[in-house]
């Protein structure tokens, strides 16, 4: 057989070319629909949207999805042998986008901004334990901490409040009453912004380490699921991402197009409703587990979630670290309800639609999140299955913020409430029961066993013996289950349906992270 070698060199000579003319000319901007403004981007508060504040601003050190870290600002960093002292090695090539050194004095100063707001960040038990944030070099910043403390690596990791904004940005110094502007190190600098329509985030171009190839990431608010939905088809936005951002059927639907991709992460934390145990109707014990009885978490996973979601038997999944402790699941029982019912005082009578004690009629109010796809629809089922067993469950959807409001006040009989998933559980998770900052800890009032939950949460979080931590932890968690203050929905996923032609879409260990900068076309 003959081979034209000179002929076959030119053929790949214009392949080669071709493709570099391709990659030279691909897009490098993509635009994603996002169900609210990115609103305030203070690296230290907490009213911003997360992954819009991860793009802008970074950590010492990053959580690797295997529970490690690896450096980010920090080059390296060692720990005293008593765990009470953290000391740090910075890297020295690196500005905030506004030509701002970053250095050890302005690390300490993000840090002393912070704690001197620690009434803000009362969840955070790190905060309460920093004595001293001292910058012994240039690039050498030490911590201080009053007793060691196991999560300090990983609290420090997340999104905020303990990542870095340009000096230039605070206000006297201070972070706690706003900040100038919205400066950080990362690979995005905020461009365009307009409230509740438009966020433009442009790659830095002074960024230390590798360039993002996206040049352009923009935000556009679009509120409504249908309308998200929509706006993809029409070739208007190229993404959609986020565990509430699309529906089980929606999600069904575009994976059978041709036109599009769609991802699903791993299960990233537990959905859940939230029992008030100071409400009348609910301080018995039997009836809020004749509740549990009552809810098929099979039949919501398959019926709302198309199985994508697995039933949750218990408040933190068994791959939750201290989380694997063989409770019980509450199984679906509805003659057992109505015994436990039954036993509680809560009796059926004649000629009356809904059991009745002491002459009054069962009748509490489940509210929901009506920015949330799934919510209302889980909460139609439940107001369902209440009514086959003779209990008046009303259902209630307002708006993020005031839901979030009446969460913190204990205002509400049952609420959807959500586990915080990796890294922040158990730890932070279980560490934010203890203060009236969300709705565990109203809800968990009516339990004679609440003091000593709180006091064994905040022993687990100093404590330096492993099994003494485990112990600590099982009583928090197994107190929980057989008190039945929380009903275990299913474990959420995080999903992305895209454009096909976006390459390298992927899900950060944290479920409130969108990685931007390993996206591209």
């Amino acid at each position: 057989m003959f081979f034209n070698f000179s002929h076959l060199k030119k053929i790949l000579i214009v392949l080669i070319f071709s493709c570099c003319s391709f990659n030279s000319f691909a897009k490098d901007d993509i635009t994603f629909a996002n169900f609210r403004d990115i609103r305030d981007l203070n690296p230290h508060l907490y009213s911003g949207e997360m992954w819009a504040q991860n793009m802008l601003y970074e950590s010492l050190v990053h959580y690797n999805e295997d529970g490690t870290f690896s450096p980010w600002l920090a080059e390296s960093w060692t720990i005293s042998n008593d765990g009470k002292t953290y000391t740090f090695k910075l890297r020295k090539d690196v500005t905030f986008s506004d030509g701002v050194k970053f250095d050890a004095h302005s690390a300490k100063l993000n840090w002393d901004a912070v704690l001197s707001n620690k009434v803000r960040h009362t969840w955070l038990e790190m905060v309460r334990l920093i004595t001293e944030v001292k910058a012994v070099d240039d690039y050498t910043l030490q911590v201080n901490l009053s007793e060691p403390y196991y999560p300090f690596m990983i609290e420090i990791a997340v999104t905020r409040p303990m990542r870095f904004i340009s000096p230039n940005s605070m206000i006297d110094g201070e972070t706690k009453n706003g900040v100038k502007s919205y400066i950080g190190t990362g690979p995005y600098v905020l461009g365009d912004h307009k409230k509740d329509q438009y966020a433009v985030f442009n790659a830095n171009p002074t960024y230390w380490g590798a360039k993002p190839i996206l040049k352009k990431v923009t935000m556009k608010v679009i509120a409504d699921n249908q309308s998200r939905l929509m706006a993809l088809e029409k070739g208007e936005i190229d993404l959609i991402y986020g565990k509430n951002m699309v529906d089980a059927d929606s999600f069904e639907r575009f994976s059978a197009m041709d036109k599009f991709q769609t991802l699903m992460s791993k299960p990233v934390s537990s959905r859940i409703v939230l029992m008030n145990t100071t409400r009348s109707q609910l301080s018995d014990v039997n009836v809020r587990q004749a509740i549990e009885h009552i809810i098929s978490k099979k039949d919501i996973s398959e019926g709302i979630f198309n199985n994508s979601e697995a039933p949750a038997d218990t408040l933190m999944a068994t791959n939750i670290p201290y989380a694997n402790l063989s409770l019980k699941p509450y199984v679906y029982d509805t003659k057992l309800a109505e015994t436990l019912l039954d036993k509680a005082g809560w009796v059926k009578v004649k000629g009356q639609d809904y059991r009745q004690k002491d002459g009054k009629p069962f009748e509490i109010t489940l509210y929901y999140d009506s920015n949330t796809a799934s919510q209302k629809t889980i909460a139609q089922y439940m107001q369902d299955e209440f009514e086959q067993v003779g209990l008046k469950l009303n259902i209630h959807g307002e708006e993020e913020q005031g839901y979030r409001d009446r969460q913190k006040a204990g205002d509400f009989d049952m609420v959807f409430d959500i586990s915080w998933g990796t890294p922040y559980d158990p730890q932070s998770f279980l560490s934010g029961m203890k203060l009236p900052v969300y709705g565990d800890y109203m809800a968990q009032q009516g339990l004679k066993e609440k003091p000593q939950i709180d006091a064994n949460i905040s022993k687990a979080l100093i404590s330096t013996d492993e099994k003494e931590r485990q112990d600590l932890f099982r009583y928090v968690l197994e107190t929980l289950h057989n008190e039945a203050v929380y009903i275990p929905l299913t474990y959420e996923r995080n999903r992305a349906i895209a454009v096909k032609s976006l390459k390298g879409i992927e899900f950060a260990p944290s479920q409130f992270d969108i990685p931007f900068e390993k996206m591209h076309f």
